[in-house]
């Protein structure tokens, strides 16, 4: 394994972090468990997961993912070897079963004291708002159009009392955002500098082969700023395993459990993705393996986020890490990515 630090933190981290939102749905309690034991086996400390999950977000199974992380690190006794992460729910319909004050004073407070409750932990190494409060483009949506009637005010300088408030706690150890934007980004960052308040360390967004919009503005941020991507769906919900275009994919594939997660399914994913197979079968690789190792090497990715609903597969994704593409594959990667430039963003 591969090992970095969360921004300005000495916290060490896996530059693979095991995803956990097919826990408790695609997954049983066992095989959760088979897949945290193997992790941790092989090197990964850093857990990712949300009091959102399993997804897709149903009130019947709400939170099922940290129980049973909790139950693992109770049975375990392994929670001072692992980096924690869970994430509060941004407001809207299919969150409403959670609740509906958003990232209010008291929101963070309860999202916080039940995340904890059932991870059975005291503390959170890292703490982040799942998605922006504001009516903006993130989750695919490529262009920002501007609602003036969007009902959300500024409450950055709010959001970060509350989450200084925790820290205080001894709650939290250090925030973080995700499916945010260079804007909110930003304003996170000037808060914090000039209003001696926490700072966010790591943004949590989509990268991948066919989603690098990360590039276009977040990047500069993240290496100006010390702002660490971790980065999820790598693997574009298993497309870039070459199983959907090879016909492979089987009954239980996410995109054929769940088919209104198209993001990664249009016309131009599929081309792409294509073509991203035959390079990795020009240099001998397998799609998922290079698909991954590509996002690892990118400087500004502080740890790459996999999830998988089977052991072979994480068994694959981790032996990712040993990859190393060289710059003769990346050229390869990048004459796919200016002809068919993020077809999943």
């Amino acid at each position: 394994m591969k090992y970095t630090t969360l921004p300005h933190t000495n916290i060490k981290v896996s530059k693979i972090c095991l995803g956990t939102m097919t826990f408790g749905n695609q997954n049983t309690e066992e095989e959760s468990f088979k897949q945290m034991d193997y992790a941790v086996e092989h090197g990964v400390n850093f857990f990712d997961t949300a009091e959102m999950y399993p997804v897709p977000a149903q009130k019947e199974t709400y939170a099922e993912t940290e129980r049973i992380i909790g139950k693992w690190l109770k049975k375990t006794g392994k929670r001072n070897d692992i980096v924690l992460g869970s994430k509060i729910a941004g407001p809207g319909d299919y969150t409403a079963h959670i609740r509906t004050n958003g990232f209010s004073p008291e929101a963070i407070e309860d999202a916080i004291t039940q995340s904890l409750k059932r991870l059975q932990t005291d503390y959170l190494d890292l703490f982040q708002l799942h998605w922006p409060e504001r009516q903006s483009n993130f989750f695919g949506t490529r262009d920002y159009k501007h609602n003036p009637d969007d009902p959300w005010t500024d409450n950055f300088n709010e959001v970060l009392h509350s989450l200084d408030k925790a820290i205080k706690a001894g709650k939290i150890r250090n925030i973080g955002i995700s499916n945010e934007k260079a804007w909110g980004a930003m304003r996170y960052i000037e808060e914090s500098k000039y209003n001696n308040k926490p700072r966010m360390v790591t943004i949590q967004n989509a990268y991948s082969l066919i989603n690098r919009g990360f590039e276009s503005d977040l990047a500069e941020i993240s290496m100006r700023e010390g702002l660490g991507l971790l980065a999820y769906s790598p693997m574009a919900f298993g497309v870039l395993s070459g199983k959907y275009v090879e016909g492979l994919a089987g009954a239980d594939s996410r995109l054929n459990l769940f088919p209104r997660f198209s993001r990664y399914s249009s016309v131009n994913c599929t081309k792409a993705t294509t073509q991203y197979l035959k390079i990795a079968q020009d240099f001998d690789l397998s799609l998922a393996q290079m698909s991954l190792a590509f996002v690892t090497q990118q400087p500004f990715v502080t740890s790459n986020i996999i999830g998988a609903s089977k052991l072979e597969q994480l068994k694959e994704n981790i032996d990712s890490i040993h990859v190393n593409l060289s710059e003769e594959i990346i050229a390869e990667i990048n004459k796919v990515h200016e002809e068919i430039p993020n077809p999943a963003t």
